[in-house]
């Protein structure tokens, strides 16, 4: 509209004057790449985060101010779901924009490290973000793929990479090396590890000499990646490691809320394990506001959209004491649970002049939407068999034209099989794929998930576990009770 209104206002000026035809196209060429800039991505994941972690959720121990300050500059989601209750598929349903029942990666892998890697037919954010012009860096916890694997960053579509392959690894904040790109960066830290056995393909353990926090790192290198790259579209991928519990740590000497210092909690009346499980959210904020403030002084907020989520619920593996701080908040249950205290995660998006400021969408969306999202906003093409819909009319507030999910769906392979659906106000659970392991809430009176109504509601439980049966597919390295009888 800019570059039309200028060109014509030329033309009625001086239609004959060929000093203004030549003019015309030249500052039609100067205006066209701001009116066409492709919007830049940053996607901020938290690990082990609650939805109660935060003082925009309802948090009041917990120091948030950032986040506080972005969720007022931005939209707040209630209803955001995580694609799973623990990190390795949840990240696979953000990556892929399929859900469980169809992803590839469907649970922690334990030894088998190729049950946990992507394919090479699996099709990711930043590919299709990549082959719209975007540059495409991930730097953090990735978790999908190791060393001479089909789900390294760099074969599914990142330029860049920085942090940990192995999920395990990503439990010691205080690693002696970090990878980048393809080498590894060595550190300062020494760590002891917990026994000579691998899990999930990694020794494990905790550092005997602290040198450098993973986390310091990670932040430092996203702000100058983005420093770097702020002339061209991007897409930063930034799945931070906070406040996950360094289980090793836990084991070996009772603490895994691994920090530099407690800050603000130093003279607390608490546990050091709690003072560290605050301190750990607390730095975590102030680095989120020195990206928001980046894009700020660089003058590309306005064409940024950055979001903010954690990949499942929050955990109780530091030796905190998770009462302390109702990590949960109003939400029943933590990780490894699919009641929502598991699956329903902080969420903040932030866009400044497209997002409307201090607003709340209590609208049904999850990880897999990251999909159809940044398709939409890239002018990229959409992968097939995608369980995803655009949120961006949500951001936009422009509810009428906001496609909307039959139906949102996990399901989850720890200990008992158990399978979770909601649609609308409705939830169902069932366990081990029998009808009569139901659970029927409505959320929209039952938050807490307290009063199974599924003996008043027989047609709807049905039509759900029908939902159920439509959204599983069986997968070969996934058993579920049925697979594992034949």
């Amino acid at each position: 509209m800019l570059v039309a209104s200028l060109t014509l206002r030329l033309c009625n000026l001086k239609e004959n004057n060929m000093f203004y035809s030549k003019l015309i196209p030249f500052v039609a060429l100067l205006t066209v790449p701001f009116a066409f800039a492709k919007t830049n991505i940053v996607f901020i994941m938290a690990d082990d985060l609650g939805y109660g972690d935060l003082g925009c959720f309802g948090q009041e121990l917990i120091k948030t101010p950032e986040l506080d300050k972005m969720a007022k500059e931005g939209m707040k989601f209630t209803r955001f779901y995580a694609g799973s209750t623990v990190c390795a598929p949840s990240r696979s349903v953000l990556m892929t924009g399929q859900h469980m029942g169809h992803t590839h990666v469907r649970g922690n892998a334990g030894g088998d490290m190729m049950r946990q890697s992507l394919r090479d037919e699996d099709i990711t954010v930043a590919e299709k973000l990549k082959e719209a012009g975007y540059k495409t860096a991930l730097i953090g916890k990735w978790g999908l793929g190791e060393m001479n694997q089909p789900g390294h960053p760099l074969k599914q579509g990142f330029d860049y990479f920085y942090g940990y392959l192995n999920q395990v690894h990503a439990h010691n904040f205080y690693p002696e090396f970090l990878w980048r790109n393809l080498k590894k960066h060595k550190l300062s830290n020494i760590v002891k590890p917990i026994s000579k056995e691998s899990r999930a393909g990694f020794i494990g353990g905790a550092a005997t000499k602290r040198v450098e926090y993973s986390h310091d790192l990670f932040a430092q290198d996203a702000l100058s990646w983005i420093e770097k790259n702020k002339n061209d579209p991007f897409f930063l991928y930034l799945p931070l490691t906070i406040p996950h519990a360094n289980n090793e740590g836990s084991r070996m000497f009772g603490d895994g809320a691994e920090v530099p210092d407690y800050g603000i909690y130093e003279n607390k009346d608490w546990s050091k394990q709690d003072k560290g499980q605050a301190a750990m959210i607390t730095r975590m904020d102030k680095d989120i506001g020195r990206i928001l403030n980046l894009l700020k002084k660089l003058k590309i907020a306005d064409n940024t959209l950055v979001i903010f989520t954690s990949d499942n619920g929050p955990h109780n593996e530091a030796k905190h004491n998770p009462e302390l701080f109702s990590p949960s908040g109003p939400l029943r249950g933590m990780k490894r649970t699919l009641t929502e205290g598991g699956i329903r995660v902080p969420t903040i998006a932030w866009w400044p002049n497209t997002v409307p400021k201090n607003t709340v969408s209590e609208a049904p969306f999850y990880f897999g939407d990251l999909m159809g999202t940044a398709c939409e906003i890239a002018g990229a093409s959409k992968p097939e068999d995608l369980d995803s819909v655009s949120f961006l009319p949500t951001l936009k507030a422009d509810s009428n034209k906001q496609l909307k999910h039959r139906y949102l769906y996990w399901e989850f392979y720890e200990r008992t099989f158990r399978q979770a659906v909601v649609m609308k106000e409705w939830k169902l659970i069932r366990s081990d794929m029998d009808d009569s392991k139901i659970e029927l809430y409505d959320l929209s009176k039952d938050i807490h998930e307290d009063k199974n109504i599924a003996s008043e509601h027989p047609a709807l439980a049905q039509r759900l576990i029908s939902y159920m049966e439509e959204a599983h597919t069986p997968h070969p390295s996934w058993k579920t009770p049925r697979t594992a009888q034949k």
